[in-house]
């Protein structure tokens, strides 16, 4: 394991059946002003609102509600929750939701007492936090981006067309993180499948990168078996608490930059899904998905030996009488099987993108140089294209 790496990650987390009766004695550390961040609605009908509020009434909290947070926050929604956060000097945000809403919440939490407009400096110079901060807590109820233990922010610029993110410090980390596996249960199965691969995703930009003996990769291999074996259980009994359980347990860890760790990293999935989103407004995951067999075997022979190991550990590919390029190929053939299985989005074009947007949705792809190649211009319009 090469190079020198600092771990902190101080998020408490309460998991389980149980875990929201710990909400009391969190936000009991925080004044009296709780801003209650959620999405369309889902949590009113769930019963996850009232449960939520109760658990405020009691403990004399005065609840300033900002709802209608979308599945791909924008900066207008951001601005609007900005100003609420601000006019009531509020003590603490509450999210309620999936990831959209944790990332909006902590957009809030950095960019309500910014002096700066808070698109051009935090996503447009990526610079670092150097006012208050409103502290966070959170309450996941849709499992997939991990945002509940990390430092990222991802907000949707309509107008530019540019869907861009944030990794701040461990200083805008949530506080704390409530983990119940039964909260996940009402989500559509379209939802689902798309934060299982998302998650998948999280773990294979930071596995395919570096070539030396990492303990990361370790890790990585074996959370992605495990979210594997998982997501057949949970297909065909979304009820299935160990199975919901290890895929919410699994999201948290493939994110909460433990298997970063003594690795360069890649991201290019990411970048090349953001853009289509940008564009089409279509769910993270499935963004993730029509994107990321094109990349990764385009990128294939230049890791290959990962690619290789990814295949033999990751999906138990038979290597006799085999060349290295023709188990990798089995591998990433073994991962398109599974995403079949899972019901993924495979084609871009389903996503409502279009060959004459390629070239407008590739000028906004992001290049990042962590992974075995760093693309050009034409190399990502061919990724595009392929992915149609």
């Amino acid at each position: 394991m090469l190079g020198e790496f600092i771990y902190c990650n101080p998020t408490r987390i309460y998991f389980g059946k149980k875990a929201l009766a710990n909400l009391e004695k969190e936000i009991m550390k925080y004044g009296p002003k709780v801003l209650l961040v959620y999405g369309k609605g889902s949590i009113k009908k769930n019963g996850i609102y009232d449960e939520v509020m109760t658990i405020l009434n009691k403990a004399n909290k005065e609840v300033i509600e900002d709802g209608g947070v979308m599945p791909n926050p924008t900066l207008d929604k951001l601005y609007e929750g900005l100003k609420l956060a601000k006019d009531n000097k509020v003590d603490l945000i509450l999210a309620v939701g999936g990831g959209s809403v944790i990332d909006y919440a902590k957009a809030v939490s950095v960019g309500a007492y910014c002096e700066d407009d808070v698109w051009e400096k935090y996503f447009e110079r990526m610079e670092d936090v150097d006012n208050p901060i409103i502290p966070v807590g959170c309450i996941l109820t849709m499992v997939g981006t991990g945002s509940e233990a990390n430092g990222g922010s991802v907000i949707t610029n309509v107008q530019k067309k540019m869907k861009k993110s944030h990794t701040f410090g461990d200083n805008v980390f949530p506080k704390f993180a409530i983990l119940n596996p039964e909260y996940s249960y009402t989500l559509p199965k379209y939802q689902m499948v798309a934060g299982i691969y998302d998650i998948f995703n999280h773990l294979t930009e930071q596995y395919f990168s570096g070539e030396d003996d990492n303990t990361s990769d370790y890790v990585a291999e074996g959370l992605m078996r495990s979210l594997i074996h998982a997501s057949y259980i949970a297909l065909k009994d979304p009820y299935d608490y160990e199975a919901r359980s290890n895929i919410m347990w699994t999201a948290t860890l493939a994110l909460n930059t433990l298997t970063a760790k003594g690795k360069s990293t890649d991201w290019m999935v990411h970048m090349l899904g953001k853009a289509i989103g940008a564009y089409t407004d279509a769910t993270h995951g499935m963004t993730l998905a029509v994107c990321s067999l094109p990349y990764y075997r385009y990128i294939m022979p230049y890791g290959l030996a990962k690619f290789k190991r990814f295949a033999v550990n990751v999906f138990n590919v038979d290597i006799k009488d085999k060349s290295d390029e023709e188990i990798a190929k089995e591998g990433l053939d073994e991962l398109e099987k599974w995403m079949h299985d899972l019901g993924l989005v495979m084609h871009a074009k389903d996503l409502g993108m279009t060959l004459e947007m390629l070239e407008e949705v590739a000028d906004k792809v992001l290049i990042t140089s962590g992974g075995y190649k760093t693309l050009n211009h034409e190399e990502i319009v061919e990724i595009l294209k392929a992915s149609l």
